[in-house]
């Protein structure tokens, strides 16, 4: 999905003079934001060193960001639109962090390395501010998904934060619907499933073997836990970390440049399931991370969980794993 914001620009540029004005506002103004930094104030890790790309074309040319990077992508559970409820399978009120991983770009930003972290990790979830002035209380033995429901973006940051040390230089979140227009936008996904999956919750039934994923199906895939291994949030992550692999390739693969109405589409269908923190929201800076990840194929990312092990205290609840949890994230900073 970050690899869309490279085109974005290129989206408003191809549509012509006459569009152009407009397609870049609508782009723009799709995207919410978020002020993490202002909220959370100083009390964080530190960033990681940023460096200029070496491989600017001119001196006179500003250089594209080259520095590692490490940005927590959450996929949002939220039923609160039609849309939403009808993709989420249920009525559930708020909204939970389903998916969350940490993508971590090295400097060059040629290879990057997705961490998955299983929303069922119990986890000492720290005090967080609200918008009105409060703060949320101190909570132990916390489901990490749930700093999202009592805090929001600002709250899973800095919980994602306190658990690995790693600074989160930026904040996505994409919801239910915006992940399946965007699946679509793309003309569906290929992948291949290890195994059968007949999950009734997720209303997917698939045998083993390759298929092509509509957005709807897609959809259902990362969600799915109940028709596979055994049930856990664990199995589903397999199945996330497959379908990002899927997307680079599809990204890579579809010469979007050449169909300007479809990259529109594919553009306006990433940004509207967007919220990032403020350091993202405008067009003109999801363009220079996209462009400064030209250099990323599906082929150099590198997928992984958290190491983790069953908590003593809850046999379906988990814990990290230490000492590799603490050295898979020294590794990242």
């Amino acid at each position: 999905m970050l690899r869309i914001a490279g085109l974005t620009l290129a989206a408003a540029l191809v549509l012509g003079v006459a569009t152009a004005g407009y397609a870049y506002w609508r782009l723009d103004h799709n995207i919410k934001g978020v002020d993490i930094d202002s909220a959370l104030g100083d009390d964080r890790p530190a960033h990681a060193m940023l460096a200029p790309s070496p491989s600017a074309s001119t001196a006179a040319a500003a250089p594209l960001p080259a520095g590692s990077l490490n940005i927590l992508v959450l996929g949002s559970d939220s039923r609160s639109g039609t849309a939403d409820k009808e993709l989420g399978g249920g009525d559930s009120s708020g909204a939970r962090s389903d998916t969350a991983m940490v993508v971590h770009l090295d400097a060059g930003r040629t290879r990057a390395t997705v961490v998955s972290i299983p929303r069922d990790t119990l986890v000492t979830r720290p005090s967080c501010p609200l918008p009105g002035g409060d703060s949320t209380a101190v909570a132990y033995g916390s489901m990490f998904n749930s700093a999202f429901s009592v805090g929001g973006p600002v709250c899973a940051v800095k919980t994602a934060e306190s658990i690995t040390g790693v600074r989160m230089d930026h904040f996505v979140e994409i919801d239910f619907s915006g992940f399946a227009r965007l699946v679509d936008a793309l003309g569906g996904v290929d992948v291949t499933t290890a195994q059968d999956i007949d999950d009734d919750k997720s209303h997917l039934h698939l045998a083993a073997g390759p298929h092509h994923l509509d957005g709807k199906q897609a959809l259902a895939l990362a969600r799915t836990r109940h028709g596979i291994g055994d049930g856990s949030d664990l199995g589903r992550i397999g199945l996330q970390q497959l379908l990002v692999k899927a997307l680079l390739e599809r990204m890579s693969g579809t010469n979007l440049l050449t169909d300007p109405a479809r990259l529109y589409t594919v553009a306006d269908a990433a940004t509207k399931s967007l919220t990032t923190d403020t350091g993202l929201d405008s067009l003109t800076e999801l363009t220079e991370l996209g462009k400064s990840l030209r250099g990323l194929d599906a082929d150099r990312v590198r997928t992984v969980m958290m190491p983790v092990v069953t908590a003593p205290s809850d046999p379906n609840r988990v814990i990290a794993k230490e000492p590799d949890a603490g050295n898979l994230w020294a590794a990242l900073r």
